[in-house]
This record gives structure tokens, sequence and C-alpha cells, in this order.
């Protein structure tokens, strides 16, 4: 026997490395160490079992994660032995078999691999050909319901259309289909749909691929769909040894077709599979780990484990309760800066939260605290395609004559106007020296556009002047929300189907939201820049968001040490020793979405669980009292997912809490609401809402406080003059 593959493993993980079981799931829990079960399990087969490298069917998520397991393995069984192992994705390695096999696949051997983009540039195509308006049908909605029928393993001519709209997708389906067949093009999901078909269809192909992948190991089980599950079943036979890792806890991808069932299913066709359960944690403190056990037992579709470390107690998880989303920034930020100055990375500092819209006013927050930052698996909140293009409409409302906001929103959303007129219209302002605007008024005058040309060209003028006299005495946040509608920037992405659609609409309202907390902090300040300080010019309210927008959106230097911004989403498969969760409240995260069906509050709970298990060393917990959210003052209940972690692990550090004490469903809502307290506080009259009044700034409320003493002071929303910071000492202020 080759100790050395067993040297470093605990007893669990020797079990699913050594098992003879023909079928069996490790039940991997975060942090278990399940990549390195998975190595050394394959070269437990190679070395000791002596199968053949040309056996292993091994499948990760990620080409990284494939890249990191291929390196692994190789330094555990050498180079030369690892070659022949199919190591990889699902689409990498169904890509290679379809590649293998084009005739019997019904493909070309050059067959072309096609993206989103080219899925979207075939759909439109069609949609044209169908005289189908793009305005009220959006091809990125059909693209994605093409993409879950195939998901499930259904042709066009294998399910009835649900109403309508599904039975006219259904005929564009059956389209698209017919054209990629005739030249060729395979989408990425037609890549596992194509395979399982053909391994359905052709008994010598069938025969090839059982003969040779004797042993199939699938990583990330939980995060299989339905066509991906009977590829594999179908790939196993009776013969293979199968070994599926997952964690029916982590399944959070259910909203791109994951089904966390599988792993149910899995035991439900095979009987006679063994468990092997991974609940050593090497990555969390016990208090952590506790506090996660504790939230996810509330889930009741689950196999069940119990995460626990040797790693030692820990700190108590702490809980911060601020007055408004202003305070709970300023809060995390500053505790990241205290870290920073006890010796810790930046990077090792990471905050999470259930949308990327809330992204917004961390960032804000950082660069104002001059924090170096990166968001994780996304852009940054100014940088977004979204807000990008409203704040193009925003500029061009105000100044015709910038070229760059022009071409980003004459043809956005789609007016008909494509390259050949915008080609057009470009030579005509170089050869007169003049703006893209201009040159569309002077080829309208001279008649130097064809009639659809002009048509589109002159709709988007009046529409932009007509916008222009509906919001111009308005503050400039609410000209951004009414643009916003008005252009059908609105509406564009309202017809974007699933997530993503409905992820740039919150970015857009937080767009406004940002926009109105910029105009209220310096309403009452004129904004110089150094080239204008000469001349005591200033920027107009306008123009400084306008700027600060364009500062927030600048590049971050590459490995630099770097604060980490990311959804809880993104965040699977990540750990930190600092970890904020932020924004834990009722209709957040949870999302209000998800109140009603038991599977969708489950997974929430899992994605819960999932934030908490990222954590090393320390954990913070963050929510409101009140936050701004698209543009209004809202008040959130607790999450309910605070009333299910251990109170005794939970250290309570604001001035302005809840009662732990409370156990969600057990009183009213309005007994609930209650559950907000004031925390004990220097009784001198100074406290979160009362109304002052200053000598020039005029009445306010106050919406924060802190420091003591001298140095205490107050941050007051005045009615006229925006938001200050005054010390309480220095400040004259007269309690109303």
């Amino acid at each position: 026997m080759n100790k050395l593959l067993l040297t470093d493993l605990n007893t669990e993980q020797q079990q699913a490395v050594v098992t003879d079981s023909q079928y069996t799931i490790v039940l991997a829990g975060a942090g278990s160490g399940k990549t390195r079960v998975l190595v050394h399990r394959i070269a437990w087969l190679c070395l000791e079992k002596n199968y053949s490298p040309h056996s292993i069917f091994a499948v990760t998520f990620t080409n990284k994660a494939a890249m990191e397991m291929q390196g692994r393995i190789k330094s555990l069984v050498g180079e030369g032995y690892s070659t022949g192992m199919w190591v990889g994705t699902f689409h990498g390695l169904t890509n290679r078999l379809l590649r293998m096999f084009p005739e019997q696949a019904n493909l070309p051997a050059n067959f072309q691999l096609i993206d989103n983009e080219d899925q979207n540039r075939l759909i439109k195509r069609i949609f044209r050909e169908l005289q189908i308006d793009e305005k009220q049908n959006s091809p990125k909605e059909c693209v994605a319901f093409i993409s879950t029928q195939k998901e499930k393993g259904l042709r066009p001519d294998d399910f009835v259309a649900e109403d309508p709209k599904q039975a006219m997708w259904q005929n564009i389906y059956r389209d698209y289909q017919v054209i990629c067949d005739r030249v060729g093009y395979v989408d990425f999901s037609e890549l596992i749909l194509r395979t399982y078909e053909l391994l359905c269809s052709n008994e010598e192909v069938l025969h090839y691929c059982r003969r040779r992948f004797a042993n199939i190991l699938i990583d990330e089980f939980q995060d299989t769909n339905l066509i991906q599950y009977r590829l594999v079943k179908k790939l196993a036979g009776t013969t293979a040894n199968v070994m599926i890792v997952g964690d029916d806890d982590q399944s959070i991808y259910s909203w791109r077709g994951a089904n966390a069932d599988n792993l149910q299913l899995f035991i439900k066709d095979y009987p006679d599979t063994e468990i092997v359960r991974l609940e050593q944690n090497y990555r969390s403190t016990s208090t952590i780990l506790d506090a996660a056990n504790k939230l996810i037992a509330n889930n009741k579709k689950r196999l069940g484990k119990n995460l626990w470390t040797d790693i030692g107690i820990g700190e108590k998880i702490s809980l911060y309760v601020a007055f408004n989303d202003i305070d709970e920034a300023r809060f995390v930020i500053g505790q990241i800066i205290k870290r920073h100055a006890e010796g810790d990375l930046y990077s090792n500092c990471a905050i999470l939260y259930r949308n990327n819209s809330q992204s917004r006013i961390f960032e804000d927050t950082l660069l104002q605290a001059g924090l170096p930052y990166q968001i994780y698996g996304s852009i940054r909140f100014y940088e977004r395609q979204e807000v990008k293009l409203a704040l193009s409409y925003l500029r061009l409302l105000h100044d015709h004559n910038n070229d760059m906001a022009f071409e980003a929103t004459i043809n956005t959303p789609t007016r008909g106007i494509g390259d050949i007129t915008l080609d057009k219209i470009k030579l005509t302002a170089k050869q007169n020296n003049i703006s893209l605007w201009d040159a569309c008024l002077i080829l309208i005058q001279t008649n130097g556009l064809n009639e659809r040309q002009c048509s589109g060209i002159s709709r988007f003028l009046e529409l932009m002047e007509s916008i222009y006299n509906e919001v111009e005495l308005l503050p400039f946040y609410k000209q951004l929300g009414a643009i916003i509608k008005l252009s059908g920037v609105q509406h564009m992405y309202e017809q974007e189907p699933g997530i993503k659609g409905q992820a740039k609409l919150e970015n857009l309202e937080e767009l406004v939201s940002a926009a109105e907390q910029f105009y209220s902090t310096n309403s009452a300040t004129l904004i110089e820049t150094e080239q204008t300080s000469e001349t005591g010019e200033t920027l107009t309210l306008l123009e400084s968001f306008l700027a600060h927008t364009s500062l927030e959106s600048r590049d971050v230097i590459k490995d630099q040490d770097s604060v980490q911004l990311m959804t809880l989403h993104s965040a699977k498969g990540l750990e930190f020793d600092n970890v904020f969760i932020v924004g834990l409240e009722e209709g957040i995260f949870p999302t209000q979405r998800s109140a009603q069906e038991l599977d969708k509050m489950e997974e929430e709970r899992r994605l819960a669980y999932v934030g908490i298990t990222r954590a090393r060393k320390y954990l913070t917990l963050t929510l409101c009292e009140s936050r701004r959210l698209y543009g209004r003052e809202e008040r959130h209940l607790p999450s309910r997912f605070l009333d299910e972690l251990p109170i005794e692990n939970l250290n309570e550090i604001s001035n302005y809490g809840i009662n732990l004490e409370y156990q969600y469903g057990q009183k009213n809502e309005n007994e609930r609401k209650k559950t907000y307290k004031k925390k004990t506080s220097p009784n001198d009259g100074y406290k979160l809402g009362r109304k002052v009044k200053h000598l020039r700034f005029g009445e306010g409320t106050i919406v924060n406080l802190e420091g003591e003493g001298e140095h205490r002071r107050v941050q007051i929303a005045f009615v006229d003059e925006g938001v200050k910071w005054l010390v309480i000492k220095l400040a004259n202020l007269t309690l109303l």
C-alpha cells in the first residue's frame, strides 16, 4: 500500500479515498478538503487499484478548478502517468467527446462552438425573418428559453407550449436548431444534450465510453442540472465506479438550472450508495461553525451533517445594527481600517452582499477613505453597462456636443439606427468639424439621409428634446430617474429575462439613490476643482456628480492589496480572515421574492450558510434600521436568519440594536418592529432622530452619532443644507 497517498488525511477522508463501494457520495462540508480527497482518490485508483489513467472521467465546474486538479494529480502520480485522464468541465469533456464522434452525432467534423453573443445575433436574424418586434420581445429572453429547454433535455417537439409567447419561442427554437444543424453551430447547452443523445442513439459509442471510463468522479454535484445528471447516469451504466462529491447545504444556483435534489435522486437510483461525511473543517473557528450549523439546521430538505474544527473557539461573531446604510458602510470600512492598522492585508477583508446594487455605497465610502478595492466576479458599480448608459443619457441631455454620450445612447434601446447611418454621421461631423448631434441636424436639413435613416435620427433628437423640456427644472437626481423611464432604458431591461435583467434594474434604481444622496450631501457646497480654483469658477452639482462617477470608475492597480467586494453567490469557494455580511434585513436577505416559497427560502438560507463559512477568523454581520433604496427611505425588519443563530455566539457592538433573544415566528409583526431598542448613551439629549437647530444651517434631524467627550459629534440631515457632521461642543446646536 502506498501510505503516502493517505498521509495527512483524516479518518473520513481516508475512507472516501480507499472505498471499494461502486457508488459513493462524499458529502463534503465547507472547508473540509474535498479537492484533496478527489485528487487522492484518483491517485489511489491508478497506483493502488491499477486502473489505467485512461479510465478516469473527472468533472469539475470551472476551468480553473480543472486546471488545479490536473496539477495536483500530476504532483501525486507523475506527469507521464496522468496522461490520458479526462479531467475538465461538463462542457469541455462533452466537446472533446463530440470531436471524437462528430459523424455519429450528426455534426460536421469542424463544428463551431457559439457563445451567448453569437446566439443573440442568430435569434435576431430569425426575428427579422419572422417580422418579430425586438422592442416587444427580447432576443435574450428567447436565448434563455432555448437554453433552459436543452438543460431539461427537451427538443422543440418534446413539450407543449403553455401560452402564446412560449409557443412563439418554441417555433423560434425550431428554426434556430434547423440553422445550427445546417451550418454546424453548437451552443454550450447543445454540447451536453447532443452528447447525451449520442449515447442514447449509438450503441457502439456508448459501449466504447462505458468500456473506457470505468471511474467517474463528479465534483460540486449539487450544482448539476437535469441533463447533466442524465448524462452521468447514461455514461455510468451498471459497471462504472461512480463517486460524486457535493454539499446539499451549498446548493445556491437553482436560478441557473442547478437541482439540489440530484443528490437525493442519486441515492434513490443507486440504493447501495455509501455516504461518507467530511465534517472536519480546516478553515473556520468553532464559534463560526456552530453558528453555521445552527442556521442550516432550519432547512428540512438536506442529508445532514455537522461541521466541527480543532482550530479553536475564536472570537464571537460581531453584530452591528446601523441607523442607516451610510452608517453601515462607514462602520464596515472603519473596521477594515482598524484591521489593516493591526497588520492585516486589505485582501483578507471581504464585504459580502445579496445583490450587486448594494456595492455602490461601500464603493463610495471606500473611495472617500482612500482604500483600494476590487469587485470579485463583477465590475465596479459606475462601470456597469446599465449605469454607464443611464449616465450617458444624463450627459447628453445637458451637453449635446458630448460625442461619446451620443454614440452610447443613439441606438440603445434599438431604434433602427445602424452602423452605416452612424458612419455617415461621423463623416459629416469630421468634414464640418462639428459634434455628432449637429451633424445629424445638417444631414436632416440637407436631406443627406434616406427616409428610414432620417426618421430614426429625428425621433431620437426629438425624444431628447422632449425629455429635457419635461425635466429641465427638476434636481438632477430626479432628471436621472425620469430619463431612465422616458428613454426606454427601463423597459429594455424589464424585457431581459431572469435574474440578470432584475439585477440591472436594481442597479439603475441604486444609481438614482446615489445621485440623490450626492445631491443632499453636497447641495450646500459649491465644489472647486484644481483647474477652476484659480479663476474662482465652480462646478455645478450635476458636473460634480458626473466627475465623481468618472473618478470612482478608475482602474485598480493589478495585484494591488485591495478590499474584496462580492455577492454571496460569487463568494462560494473562497475564504477570508475577515468577512462582513451586510444588509441582513427581511426583503433584502432573504429577498422578498423568496418569502412565499419554502424551496426559495431554503436556498436563501443555504446562501447565508455559504457566506458564514467563508470566514476564517472574524465574522461581522450588519443591518440597518432604515436605508435608502431606489430613492426612498425604507425600514425593514431584521433578517429571520439572525434569530436562527446561537445568541451566545454573538457580540452586539452597535449603539442601536435589536433584542437578540427574539425568536422568529413567536411574535407578531408589531412586536417584531419593537425588537429595535436604544442602547445606553450619554444623557445630554443628543440621540438618533432628535430635531435640532443650527444658527446657519437651520433645522435638521440627527441621523448618526460617534465619539465621546469633547470629540463627540453628530451627523445631521438639514432640511435645506444637506447632511453634515458637526462637533457638538463647537456647533452651538439648539435641541428642539
